[in-house]
């Protein structure tokens, strides 16, 4: 009963954004994304054929001028896994509230930590098998967060998130992401991006990272240093600091789009670990729709057996 509750709440308040924003009366904006591929996965020697979702979304999000000088804006998103056995197939994702202004901009909730927005778009597989977050650590999305990002100063930004040690990710510890960024994440309005990012005491970890992307022409390049450190463990029930080695890993790619066609190469390693390289082609239909594919291999120094992943898929954003 709960979760048919749960469903007609947010199909509700989804259709109330949707007529809030044709009859103009805030700025509302329903969006989201299906991607879907078709997989053959061998992983540690089982194989398996899978039909997944690669983080599709649908979210709400809008703005209201409060005055000349202050704006609400908020953000609130879900993840519809539709590979998901379950119909309970919505997870959340970014949900936060905030003013912005002349000073920047503030905001509360549920959202990833500047670290993670650091890194702009360098991953060239982002949500699918080879996404970056397999090798390194930091890509944190945490519920308990109060974010800052200054203003663009001469294409130069700020951002500070701080992590609540009430959050059950936190081991009870305050933590701090702090970021700084140089550029246009998505490379439109400036050849070159630029970041350096640091976690301190963030999900048991601290993460030094250093970001770098360019384009030319039609040939898109870029690099990923990283050093992590586990600060922060579990004892049973029980907190205790960490005293691991600190492990360096870094990411290599290119990308070269041909009329509507994108090819894509990705190398990433990590010490201690593995490493892990992709191969793959973005084919666009159109503005919101392509189709994809890609070959990811993964080892682990764990292991004498490497993790193969190869799909087919299919991308509408709307």
């Amino acid at each position: 009963m709960m979760n048919n509750f749960y469903k007609t709440v947010l199909a509700s308040s989804l259709t109330l954004a949707t007529l809030a924003s044709a009859n103009a009366a805030e700025p509302i904006t329903v969006y989201g994304k299906l991607n879907v591929t078709a997989q053959s996965n061998d992983v540690q020697n089982e194989s398996e054929t899978t039909i997944q979702s690669n983080a599709s979304r649908l979210g709400v999000k809008g703005a209201f001028e409060l005055s000349s000088a202050l704006e609400a804006f908020y953000t609130i998103e879900y993840e519809v896994d539709t590979g998901n056995d379950s119909k309970d197939n919505f997870k959340a994702r970014n949900q936060f509230v905030g003013l912005r202004g002349g000073f920047g901009a503030i905001s509360v909730g549920r959202n990833d930590t500047m670290l993670k927005q650091s890194q702009g778009k360098i991953d060239l597989f982002n949500d699918l098998s080879g996404d970056l977050k397999n090798l390194f650590k930091g890509e944190n999305r945490l519920a308990q967060t109060a974010t800052y990002l200054s203003p663009s100063f001469s294409g130069f930004k700020l951002g500070a998130t701080y992590a609540a040690s009430g959050d059950g990710d936190q081991f009870e510890q305050d933590g701090y992401s702090l970021a700084a960024m140089y550029g246009d994440a998505k490379l439109k309005k400036s050849p070159i991006y630029v970041a350096v990012a640091y976690d301190s005491d963030v999900k048991g970890y601290e993460v030094v990272r250093a970001t770098l992307q360019g384009k030319i022409a039609g040939l898109m390049i870029g690099g990923m240093y990283q050093q992590e450190e586990k600060v922060y463990a579990m004892t049973g029930t029980t907190v205790n600091p960490f005293d691991g080695d600190s492990y360096t890993g870094y990411l290599f790619n290119a990308a070269y789009t041909i009329n509507a066609v994108v090819l894509k190469a990705q190398y990433q390693d990590m010490e201690d670990k593995g490493d892990s390289w992709s191969v793959g082609g973005d084919y666009k239909l159109g503005k919101p729709t392509k189709l994809f594919a890609f070959y990811t291999s993964r080892s682990y120094e764990s292991s004498d057996d490497d993790d193969n992943f190869f799909g087919l898929g299919i991308e509408h954003k709307f």
